[in-house]
């Protein structure tokens, strides 16, 4: 019997320590100085990055090519182009939302927020709002067969905050992702967001930024195009360490290919949360725990060359804290910290005690405790979420481009034969009534699918896509367009029509 109670106690000692290190301590004052560096680290990455978005497709930035972050460069971007800043007033839209109406607060006021803000969207979330509008709510906003932009990196860019109210819990970070991230994405793009939010749920309790992304990683499903690719990006990291030009030309030579987005697809740019989440690790691996040279290599990588730093930033920021970000970019983080963002009644400090409300309520609901000097957070293993992908088996070309006044007598051409499975026409309305709507009537092989409703206005547009359909049996199709209210102010210009 003696050599059993010794065996229980061994396995009892096990077992204790086991749950010892799944709780963790940290002074109040700790945590919240990470909440402040992560909001702090988004935003400064974002400005840093800012100028040369876009600008690098399918290239990286030259060392020739200096990245300035001048005096009063935070101010400048809100004074001058406050849009700049959507990293951080999406992120707002939603922890707004949870500081009205709690931790349980329902998925449709998420949305309902979300669709009928008045900024400017683009891709993902424009489309999201597009069928939130007109009656479509999430998830099925998101779902890729709804939402031709669904792997796009919107979610990814807009998913810090829900890390960063999730101290050490990549899962309860997931379970909000499910909630939010499916407004707008699906797959790939939502899978990008479920990963930037457990990175920065593990930034509070790790240190070792390589530990961060492999853990992080883990909540994304081995099977997915996603986890395949940043996988391989942390192996050639791994051969490599100190060449990251190497690693992003081995990516772009392997993963470049782009298949969702109407826009960019057979086009040197990405705006994929595939390719840009690889960015992000990039700049995160290859900077080594330095923060200037961080934010220098995911702005150097291209395509989305502020959002990348920005995510970057914000997670290194989290690891390091708000006093340890390098004082040469703290100046223009306190220049602007009382400042609301755009669209929003939310400053960074406003930000920074709202997030840290959220933390401690969240760290409290999942089994930690909070005193008057210090948090202990149950610490959570990251579990995978359920695999979905979108796009697959689809293999884009283009049909006809550059067709102005589709859907009248005035176009080249209403009718396009074409063999395929699926079909999308990229393009916007152009009319001077910005309250003018074009019904476009579509048909294939003869028969009406669908009257799309298509809002001149920017605010209600559908992210630039006249018509999609991925549902077609792979064989010949004639497709038609009829525009039903003509008028002499508005025309349709379709850019072009890709054929899968």
């Amino acid at each position: 019997m003696k050599k059993y109670r010794i065996l229980y106690l061994i396995i009892l000692c096990v077992a204790t320590t086991t749950m010892q290190a799944r709780r963790v301590n940290l002074s109040r004052a700790t945590l919240l100085d990470k909440i402040k560096g992560g909001w702090a680290g988004q935003t400064i990455g974002c400005a840093y990055g800012g100028p040369t978005e876009f600008c690098y497709r399918g290239v990286t930035i030259p060392e020739s090519t200096a990245i300035e972050y001048p005096e009063h460069h935070l101010q400048y971007f809100f004074d001058r182009s406050p849009g700049l800043y959507d990293d951080i007033y999406m992120d707002l839209t939603f922890l707004d939302v949870f500081n009205r109406l709690g931790l349980d607060a329902p998925t449709d006021s998420f949305a309902t927020a979300f669709a009928y803000a008045r900024y400017p969207l683009w891709h993902a979330n424009q489309a999201g709002r597009y069928n939130i509008q007109h009656g479509l709510m999430p998830p099925a906003s998101g779902y890729w067969k709804n939402n031709p932009h669904a792997d796009c990196i919107d979610y990814q860019i807009e998913a810090d905050y829900s890390g960063l109210m999730s101290p050490g819990m990549p899962n309860t970070a997931s379970a909000i992702s499910d909630r939010i991230g499916h407004i707008m994405n699906y797959g790939d793009g939502w899978y990008g967001g479920v990963f930037v939010g457990a990175m920065y749920a593990l930034a509070f309790l790790e240190s070792d930024i390589e530990n961060i992304v492999v853990q992080a990683l883990k909540t994304i499903p081995k099977r997915s195009k996603f986890h395949q690719c940043i996988s391989r990006v942390v192996q050639w990291y791994r051969e490599e360490p100190n060449d990251w030009h190497r690693t992003w030309q081995l990516y772009n030579d392997t993963y470049a290919e782009d298949v969702g987005c109407p826009e960019l697809i057979l086009a040197p740019g990405n705006i994929d949360a595939t390719m840009n989440s690889a960015y992000v690790v990039m700049g995160l691996l290859f900077g080594h725990g330095d923060f200037g040279k961080t934010l220098e290599i995911a702005t150097r990588c291209g395509q989305d060359s502020d959002c990348n730093p920005s995510t970057a930033g914000g997670i290194l920021a989290t690891v390091l804290g708000y006093s340890r970000i390098p004082e040469q970019w703290m100046p223009n983080v306190r220049e602007i910290e009382e400042r609301p963002f755009a669209y929003t009644n939310m400053s960074l400090q406003t930000t920074y005690d709202v997030c840290y409300r959220l933390a401690l309520e969240q760290i409290q609901r999942y089994g930690g405790s909070v005193t008057d000097e210090q948090v202990n957070i149950r610490q959570q293993k990251p579990k995978a979420v359920r695999l979905e992908q979108g796009f697959t088996d689809l293999h884009p070309e283009i049909l006809a481009e550059n067709i102005q006044y589709l859907g009248t007598d005035s176009a080249t051409q209403n009718t396009f034969t074409f063999e395929g499975k699926g079909i999308v026409a990229y393009g916007y309305v152009e009319c001077s009534d910005p309250k003018y709507e074009a019904e476009l009537e579509v048909s294939i092989d003869g028969k009406v699918q669908r009257v799309m409703n298509l809002p001149a206005t920017f605010l209600r547009r559908t992210a630039d896509c006249l018509y999609w359909n991925y549902d077609l049996a792979p064989d010949s199709h004639t497709i038609s367009f009829r525009l039903l209210n003509p008028t002499p102010q508005a025309k349709i210009n379709a850019r072009r029509l890709i054929r899968y």
